[in-house]
């Protein structure tokens, strides 16, 4: 880390960091009220409100957003005449999913190694604490040069829009000049990057039926037309022979011209078994960040245990479709069911429902803003330059901020590197990265004032 004051000030503070995400990571913030208690959620907006409130912070608010969970807002004034920054992070957390699973508790911040463990340490309570020291060593060195928004989302992993809707219907709340989304990652522990694209999402449910009610296999088996058997005839055909997606009018031939992804790299950070081959064609980089990603989520059929031998008269699945930029999403939602429904076999009746939507993304890398936080990145992270990578995950709430304020610059940014496991068992953080990147902001804020 370098010598700069302020990378001393933030290195400071990090035990308080430490800390404070301690008392964050410990809400079961999980915006699934059926599972987990409201006052959970409701308990983290608060200790972010206070924290905002503690800073210095005007017009702290707890916002009810349509979906039925809160948003945390807050304004910082600076120097008159100065640029706005939007800082944007989300306190809801992802469910644990297999608590035995984790090696210590996933709401109990635990040291290992290194690392910081806790659902929600990396994705995305660390970036609520990063902005937070970005700003303290600001003010411990002169000063924040910027008026400063901050948005702490309460529902982001949900995918419900709150926040996004919330937003349209009060358009000059979070404007401003440049916005940094704090809810990214570099490409590998130690090499600053900003995330330049996003692919978006569709997923649509499709249901198959064929018969009045299930028969005797014995009996009917062989004529009698089987939805699960139909079901399983359309999936494949969303799949070229070396697991392409192959969607009926989609183009799956863009390239990805940034960052290189080593396959060798790729198989590690996916965990893939020896033996297994990765699927599709091109550069990994083509595949995860710039062309369309099919996925079967579920499946609705008998569970192998307590299955009958029976001809099955009803069967049901749950579709994603991940759509790089350049792809309108509510256009390939039309081609994907369009070809789920040509595809089905035996003239077996179909439905096919579209269950959520979220745009694709894409930066201009040439705005003052990139020069501004590459400047920083290289103070943050000495001998390394900044790298541009994409992401084949969803923020549909940058595209609403896009088409809100289409003059704003957006950066991504933040402390999910692939050795984060965000969203899976035993999530953590790299203290070092939280150091480095909060060094990163705060120098950024300081740079693109100055421009």
């Amino acid at each position: 880390m370098s010598s700069h004051p302020v990378a001393e000030t933030v290195a400071s503070l990090m035990p308080r960091a430490k800390a404070e995400l301690t008392e964050l990571v410990a809400f079961k913030s999980v915006a699934d009220f059926e599972q987990f208690p409201r006052s959970e959620s409701e308990g983290a907006a608060r200790w972010v409100a206070d924290a905002l409130t503690a800073e210095g912070f005007q017009d702290v608010a707890l916002l009810d957003t349509p979906d039925g969970t809160q948003s945390v807002y807050g304004y910082l004034p600076g120097p008159e005449g100065a640029k706005t920054v939007l800082l944007y992070a989300h306190y809801d957390v992802q469910p644990p999913l297999d608590e035995a699973g984790w090696t210590t508790p996933p709401f109990e911040l635990t040291e290992r190694d290194g690392r910081w463990y806790g659902r929600g340490s990396a994705d995305c309570k660390g970036g609520v604490i990063m902005h937070l020291l970005a700003l303290r060593a600001l003010k411990a060195n002169g000063g924040v040069p910027v008026h400063v928004k901050v948005i702490a989302e309460g529902s982001e992993e949900m995918g419900t829009g709150g926040l996004e809707r919330y937003a349209e219907q009060h358009p000059g709340l979070l404007e401003a000049d440049t916005i940094v989304i704090g809810d990214a990652g570099n490409f590998r522990v130690g090499l600053p990057t900003v995330t330049s694209t996003l692919r978006g999402m569709t997923m649509v449910r499709v249901a198959i039926d064929t018969l009045e009610g299930n028969l005797h296999s014995g009996q009917f088996g062989g004529a009698a037309p089987d939805a699960l058997g139909a079901l399983i005839r359309v999936l494949d055909s969303l799949r070229a022979e070396d697991g392409s997606t192959t969607v009926d009018g989609l183009t799956p031939e863009s390239r990805w011209d940034g960052l290189r992804y080593e396959e060798e790299q790729f198989r590690q950070d996916a965990g893939v078994l020896d033996g297994v081959e990765l699927i599709g064609s091109g550069t990994v980089a083509d595949r995860i960040w710039a062309r369309p990603a099919v996925t079967v989520l579920g499946i609705d059929c008998p569970p192998v245990v307590g299955a009958t031998p029976s001809v099955q008269a009803s069967a049901r699945a749950l579709v994603s479709l991940r759509v790089p930029p350049g792809v309108d999403a509510a256009e390939a939602t039309k081609l994907l069911q369009a070809h789920l429904e040509a595809h089905t076999p035996w003239g077996a009746r179909v439905r096919t429902e579209q269950i959520g939507q979220g745009q694709p993304f894409s930066a201009d890398t040439s705005s003052p803003a990139y020069a501004a936080m590459a400047e920083a990145m290289a103070v943050a992270y000495p001998g390394q330059e900044m790298q541009y990578a994409g992401q084949g995950g969803s923020i549909p709430l940058c595209n609403t901020l896009a088409s809100l304020y289409p003059r704003a610059e957006i950066l991504l940014i933040g402390l999910s590197e692939p050795e984060a496991r965000i969203h899976a068992v035993n999530e953590s953080v790299s203290p070092e990265e939280l150091e480095r990147l909060s060094v990163a902001e705060a120098l950024f804020l300081r740079n693109y004032a100055a421009s």
